[in-house]
């Protein structure tokens, strides 16, 4: 099991829970990949190989049931909302319900949240959960989306201050900087034939 949006542009997950949320924007279609939250089918393909795996790492049990084409519809709602909040760190009011999650401690007297309810409240719960522990380890600021506009896939900031902009700078960092090196000679040319 592993990350399937976020590993199919080789990017690198968070290193905590909070890759569940980096992995929900990355479900978006980016460069000619398709969305996998598209339809039903391909939101369940996505739902049993990555939230699976998200539940196994964290160790809760996903809620059993087949998705609808509506959860299919929630689920890219969802993903918008997580999109604008790590872009801007804006939320309207009406785009986040409450969830609720359960306190659990377990075995080794780590308390933990557990998500509740069933498909995309489920997941709902599970993404405020994680930020909200990403938000008190302060690794919230890590999860970015790439500048280019193009692509604007999520990505995990590992640099040590934190001043990564683009999700790989050999692909969208070099053409961003060729394009303005292309509009600053043409500004200067511009301004030389004045």
């Amino acid at each position: 099991m592993s990350w399937m949006a976020t590993g199919r542009y080789g990017l690198r997950a968070a290193d905590t829970g909070v890759a569940l949320v980096q992995e929900l924007i990355n479900t978006r279609s980016v460069e000619g990949a398709p969305d996998l939250l598209a339809g039903r089918g391909s939101a369940q393909e996505w739902w049993d190989g990555s939230i699976r795996h998200w539940a196994a790492v964290r160790g809760v049990a996903v809620p059993q049931g087949e998705l609808s084409d509506e959860d299919a519809a929630a689920l890219r709602r969802l993903r918008a909302t997580f999109e604008r909040f790590v872009d801007s760190g804006e939320l309207p009011a009406e785009a986040v319900p409450g969830v609720t999650v359960t306190l659990a401690p377990g075995a080794d007297g780590v308390v933990r949240p557990v998500p509740t309810g069933r498909g995309p409240d489920w997941l709902a719960s599970a993404l405020w959960s994680e930020t909200l522990l990403a938000q008190q380890s302060d690794t919230w600021s890590r999860i970015k989306l790439c500048r280019n506009e193009d692509c604007r896939t999520a990505f995990y900031d590992a640099s040590r201050n934190r001043s990564g902009v683009w999700h790989d700078v050999t692909t969208c960092g070099n053409v961003a900087n060729l394009r303005a090196a292309r509009a600053r000679k043409r500004r200067i040319t511009a301004d030389g034939d004045r």
